[in-house]
């Protein structure tokens, strides 16, 4: 006997549809349409083709931007990433302890993005913050990252690891509690190190959730503009100005459509494509290693 088809299921996805619609596909048209027009008015607008893209491509401010932004995105990805897995590892797997420890790597999560500049922007300055006062007083350096540039992307990278890492802290410590106590009683018996225990147990098991933090803390540290926005404003000079600022200087700041739009869809392009290149990649790895 045949089954018949029933697809009035699909009817609760429309509300899907429809906010997805709004929020992206619209929007998105919108910023293709202005990126191939020169608006001068609401009625006034000419079609340049691919002028914007050229003009923004071959733009030195631009490429500094963006080179700024890949090397924080990796700088952020390098700290990150093995800062979470050991916190992970040291967590406490049962009890009150690690009710406590999932409570308090939550906190930075919970807390505004434009609130921890804020914080960090208090937090950091020499004369009244206390991190500030330390580094400058018992420390003995010479520390101030509203004129140092150095001191500025340090201070951005901590705030960031500081807000960040408890992500991929929980995340692994989501895939650590799925390992099954036997593979752990069988490493026992076997008289496995504990490297060889995080090697070849631990680690594999947390191939899928290390890719899902791999990606979300990519694409959100090559977003990033609220935090850096706060606590510096793109300085000292153009030190700490992120593709993200440097496009809301050219929409907000100079009200240029165009070009902002030309850069919006490069934005996205550089995202996507880089986004699809780490899942491949990890993926590829993953696969090999769990081969071998």
């Amino acid at each position: 006997m045949g089954k018949t088809e029933n697809n009035k299921a699909w009817f609760l996805v429309l509300p899907v549809f429809v906010i997805v619609a709004f929020s992206a596909i619209i929007p998105l048209i919108t910023v293709v349409n202005y990126a191939f027009q020169d608006i001068l008015g609401p009625q006034d607008r000419y079609w340049v083709g691919t002028e914007w893209f050229k003009e923004v491509l071959t733009d030195d401010a631009l490429q500094e931007a963006l080179l700024r932004q890949l090397v924080f995105s990796t700088a952020v990805l390098l700290v990150e990433i093995p800062l979470g897995i050991v916190l992970a590892l040291g967590m406490p797997a049962r009890g009150a302890g690690a009710s406590a420890a999932l409570v308090l790597m939550a906190l930075p999560l919970l807390i505004p993005w434009n609130v921890v500049g804020t914080i960090w922007q208090i937090f950091a300055r020499g004369d009244i913050g206390l991190a500030g006062w330390f580094i400058n007083g018992p420390l003995g350096l010479d520390y101030n990252y509203t004129a140092d540039s150095f001191d500025a992307w340090i201070t951005i990278l901590v705030m960031d690891v500081w807000h960040w890492t408890p992500l991929v802290a929980l995340l692994c410590y989501a895939g650590l509690r799925a390992i099954p106590d036997a593979y752990y009683q069988a490493a026992s018996i076997d008289g496995a190190s504990r490297w060889a225990v995080f090697r070849h147990i631990e680690l594999p098991k947390m191939r899928g959730v290390l890719l899902i933090a791999v990606l979300l803390r990519f694409m959100d540290s090559f977003t990033i503009y609220t935090e850096p926005f706060v606590v510096t404003g793109g300085g000292p000079g153009n030190a700490t100005t992120f593709l993200s600022i440097h496009l809301a200087k050219i929409a907000v700041g100079q009200f240029d459509l165009g070009p902002a739009a030309a850069i919006s869809i490069v934005y996205f392009l550089i995202i996507l494509t880089l986004s699809f290149v780490f899942y491949n990649v990890m993926i590829r790895v993953g696969t090999g290693s769990s081969k071998s």
